[in-house]
């Protein structure tokens, strides 16, 4: 067993706007998870760096994830990949996202800012973003909680670490990790209806660790709050099947119908097409399974 995550209380002046629960309760309310399509703006993300640095090609790449049914599109302007990755300013960052960012927004589907910086979530926000995804679980920006309390939007806490270490308890870990993001985060008066925990598989774990993550998701689900996995591509599957990124589709399915069948409510991946017809069908499957 892991430690408990305490879904936190309700601060008096923490209720949620429109802006917040309307979008993540319309996310949730089916029987399948929403998927996530990934925008990466960089030149140096671990899958598709470079492919969407420029801004027609990523708008191109945008307009075709909504069409395959993207529900959220997530842009980052900065690589996290968890081993190589090159920090930027936020003046760079924000260069990345000004052509980019606006035009996906009036694709009217909810955009999600991956960043780790409150004036880039800023920033995009003020653009019409709709979901702060901080990679760092509010642990990294101090002003990053407050930010989103004022503002009243979802934000998506991600387990994180600086290096994997295979000696740990990996579970225990995010546990930890996550009851010190919601300790913030009730500090802060993040409505709890606007917390999404994602536990980052491949980020500061050891293959083997993102494996055990996604076999025992749903001990984190203690907590009562929505769950994101972002599986998509990640190094892991080449232990299982050696593959580049771009060989993995099949792994990453499958991690995902896993993490779906464990309590992910949101998944986060690059072939969004393939992902929406792996969980609608999986999810029509069950459907006639409960019928007699």
């Amino acid at each position: 067993m892991i430690a408990t995550i305490s879904r936190p209380a309700r601060e008096p002046n923490a209720a949620a706007g429109p802006t917040g629960d309307s979008v993540l309760s319309a996310l949730l309310s089916r029987s399948y998870p929403a998927v996530m399509g990934v925008l990466n703006v960089t030149p140096d993300s671990f899958s598709d760096g470079g492919q969407f640095a420029a801004p027609e090609r990523a708008l191109a790449q945008a307009r075709k994830m909504v069409a395959e049914g993207a529900d959220i599109i997530d842009i980052g302007a900065e690589s996290t990949r968890p081993y190589g990755s090159e920090p930027i300013g936020a003046e760079e960052e924000l260069n990345r996202l000004r052509e980019v960012l606006p035009e996906v927004v009036a694709l009217d589907v909810p955009v999600s800012i991956d960043s780790m910086k409150s004036s880039v979530v800023a920033w995009a926000l003020d653009q019409g973003a709709r979901i702060a995804n901080d990679v760092w679980g509010l642990q990294r920006d101090p002003d990053m909680a407050g930010l989103v309390a004022a503002r009243r939007v979802p934000v998506i806490i991600m387990h994180n670490r600086d290096r994997a270490d295979p000696a740990i308890d990996i579970m225990k870990d995010v546990a930890d990790f996550f009851a010190r993001s919601l300790e913030t985060a009730a500090r802060a008066g993040i409505s709890p209806d606007n917390i999404v925990l994602d536990p980052g598989i491949g980020f500061g774990k050891t293959p083997e660790q993102s494996m055990t993550v996604l076999a025992r998701l749903s001990e984190l689900a203690s907590s009562g709050l929505p769950l994101l996995v972002g599986a998509s591509r990640k190094r892991f599957i080449s232990t299982v099947t050696p593959s580049e990124p771009h060989q993995r589709l099949g792994g990453s399915i499958a991690a995902h119908l896993v993490a779906a069948q464990n309590g992910a409510r949101i998944i986060r991946a690059h072939d969004v097409a393939e992902t929406v017809q792996a969980l609608r069908v999986t999810a029509a499957i069950r459907e006639f399974g409960k019928q007699k």
